[in-house]
């Protein structure tokens, strides 16, 4: 058996089936052989069950019926070398929270937050901590960019609880980073703008606004500076 053999089997299962939800125990139940294939084959940095790795090859209507296994509340530790792990696989690959991304960087991107994300899922504070470093040069960027998203500037704990929630609440198989930023668009929602922003505000000095700027993510749907 091989990996695309493996999806095509859980395709056809779950094609056949229908089911509301399903999990590595739904898997093992009907067909060990794929489990066993993943247990053996699809490891993470710190030798967990890479499961998102597997499922996120699955068809897309079925992703968000994909249940991870229930975890009791994890009893917080302090492991600086499961961070190092997953630092030093990525470290050519980090500058994707630094930069603007391009789309190929965004999938590099949404790949590498994933192992972090397992990882303070487990308990372990300091993968938390880094996770927070990275991502708030991703938001700190959202914010400049993104209108709905401008009044979070200024609420730099609020910002910080917010992620360690989205770090907390995230199950599915997907985009890790579309939950984050959908979570502060939606959070955003009544909340009051600690700097004063206008969209008659100059940019440059040839007399251009801002509004003369304003365009469309392709990729979140929401309204931006372009240029930013």
């Amino acid at each position: 058996m091989d990996f695309d053999i493996a999806v095509n089997i859980i395709n056809t299962l779950l094609e056949k089936e229908k089911p509301k939800t399903f999990s590595s125990s739904w898997i093992l139940s009907r067909t060990p052989a794929v489990y066993h294939f993943v247990r053996k084959n699809l490891r993470t940095e710190n030798n967990d069950i890479d499961w998102d790795s597997f499922t996120i090859a699955l068809d897309r209507q079925y992703l968000r019926r994909w249940i991870r296994y229930k975890r009791k509340s994890a009893k917080t530790y302090e492991n600086q070398f499961e961070v190092e792990i997953i630092l030093t696989k990525y470290k050519d690959k980090l500058y994707t929270f630094i930069t603007s991304a391009e789309s190929e960087d965004k999938e590099i991107r949404n790949k590498i937050v994933i192992a972090p994300v397992r990882t303070a899922q487990k308990g372990n504070i300091l993968a938390q901590e880094e996770l927070i470093k990275w991502l708030r040069y991703v938001i700190d960027d959202w914010i400049d960019k993104y209108h709905p998203l401008f009044k979070w500037k200024g609420y730099d704990d609020e910002i910080n609880e917010k992620i360690k929630g989205c770090i907390r609440g995230y199950k599915y198989t997907g985009s890790f980073m579309g939950y984050l930023f959908k979570t502060l668009q939606y959070s955003a929602r009544g909340m009051r703008s600690l700097q004063a922003w206008s969209l008659d505000d100059l940019v440059g000095e040839d007399g251009a606004t801002k509004v003369d700027f304003l365009t469309q993510d392709t990729e979140t749907g929401e309204v931006k500076l372009f240029g930013k």
